[in-house]
């Protein structure tokens, strides 16, 4: 049960967070997004496909790596917006200096260019791991626990449609403007976006904590002793991580799709381009009903179903007669990733006490962390080495393995708390 003054002031923060991620939608995911935007900056600056594909892996180690480092620091603070607030700017700001690199590479050529690019890169990725746990320990404060999927499906929602109008932005703006013009305008309207959305983010409403909630900070001794506490005592906690990682491999799939289906249907660039859309159209369709569905009927029980998706999809992809078919595979991989930002958030603050939620956020980021850098790399390499059915069925299987853990002995946390009349009247 939120407190009276977050109970009115409950619009208000859901409205101002809605618009801070579909501005931040709009730059990062749109107009400078690291899976179309910034490789093709990159593909300019240097011919190394293998560093212009670390970048990507360089987003998720930054945004999962710090945050079990930091939990420690955010559990002992009455108020995380200010922490929020100062540490997202390291991932905002930049982009403006992504903009004058870009501008600037007649003056300082192509490997000076390079190297600020990577460097900014690296400080954008860590400002939304020292980001992430206090942000998530905010929305989780400020939204009541029973509808806190649905208002981060919604958000997801947004983000997704309004990063999909900043790459139809940014489409046009390279049409019509030469390198390295274009790509300096992208980063800096990118930059006025997400500055944006920050005004939205601050204007957030905020109470103190009750003690009660806070944790006193610890040595990085004792932060250790009590992190091992929580995954000794908590069972639960501890099959929901495994879960997790079992989920991120079999996920890694989605990253060879496209490929596969250029090399065994040959595949046009039409063709991927208008599967990019039915991914991005899949995943907004599906966002709020998942998160909707998660708060009435359990989000363990929304992962379970998100699992038999990504089987499907990766055996519709391998029994395709003709490239068509991907159409089907994109869609229910959309409605899978949709699950993976508003049901995984949600149930990780579900186990433990409002207190110790940092310590869970953190380890449920910072523990999968091997799994999500290193799969795509080992996929890669049985995919040159055997063949894309063997890490097909390997990512397959993983998804099997994921669903029977979320089955078998993983429960409903003990933190959820249905959607139903009684607790809306509560709330």
């Amino acid at each position: 049960m939120l407190a009276p003054d977050l109970r009115e002031k409950l619009r208000h923060n859901a409205a101002v967070n809605i618009a801070d991620g579909s501005l931040f939608g709009f730059g990062i995911m749109g107009l400078a997004s690291y899976v179309t935007i910034v490789p093709l900056f990159l593909s300019y600056l240097t011919e190394s496909t293998a560093l212009i594909g670390f970048v990507a892996t360089l987003f998720y180690m930054g945004w999962q790596v710090p945050q079990l480092f930091v939990s420690n620091y955010v559990a002992g603070l009455r108020r995380y917006k200010p922490m929020t607030l100062a540490m997202t700017l390291l991932e905002r700001l930049p982009y403006f200096g992504l903009a004058l690199v870009a501008f600037a590479i007649p003056t300082i050529g192509t490997d000076a260019a390079l190297a600020l690019t990577l460097l900014l890169l690296g400080i954008q990725s860590l400002g939304g791991g020292f980001t992430g746990t206090a942000w998530q320990s905010l929305m989780s404060k400020i939204m009541p626990p029973h509808r806190l999927g649905t208002f981060f499906g919604i958000q997801s929602a947004c983000v997704n449609l309004f990063g999909a109008g900043g790459a139809l932005l940014a489409a046009l703006i390279l049409e019509r403007m030469a390198f390295p013009e274009g790509f300096s305008l992208l980063f800096f309207i990118a930059g006025i976006s997400l500055m944006l959305s920050f005004v939205f983010l601050a204007l957030t409403y905020e109470p103190a904590s009750e003690s009660k909630d806070v944790v006193e900070r610890a040595n990085w001794r004792e932060f250790g002793s009590r992190l091992g506490e929580i995954l000794r005592e908590n069972d639960n906690f501890r099959w929901f991580l495994i879960a997790r990682a079992l989920t991120s491999l079999s996920l890694t799939a989605v990253s060879f799709y496209t490929i596969y289906g250029i090399r065994r249907f040959d595949m046009s660039p039409e063709m991927a381009g208008a599967l990019t859309s039915v991914l991005l159209v899949s995943n907004t369709l599906t966002s709020t009903a998942v998160g909707w569905a998660g708060d009435r009927w359990g989000h363990r029980r929304i992962l379970i179903g998100a699992n038999l998706l990504t089987v499907a999809a990766i055996i519709t992809l391998l029994l395709a007669p003709d490239a068509t078919w991907l159409t089907v595979v994109f869609a229910l991989t959309g409605a899978v990733n949709a699950t993976q930002w508003s049901t995984m958030m949600t149930l990780t603050v579900q186990f433990g006490s409002v207190a110790e939620r940092p310590f869970y956020i953190g380890m449920a980021n910072t523990l999968i962390a091997p799994v999500t850098i290193f799969a795509p790399i080992i996929g890669g390499w049985l995919v040159d080495a055997v063949s894309f059915e063997l890490a097909f069925a390997i990512f397959a299987a993983a998804g099997l393995l994921s669903l029977l853990v979320f089955v078998l002995p993983m429960r409903e946390p003990p933190g959820a708390i249905r959607a139903t009349p009684k607790a809306a009247i509560a709330d």
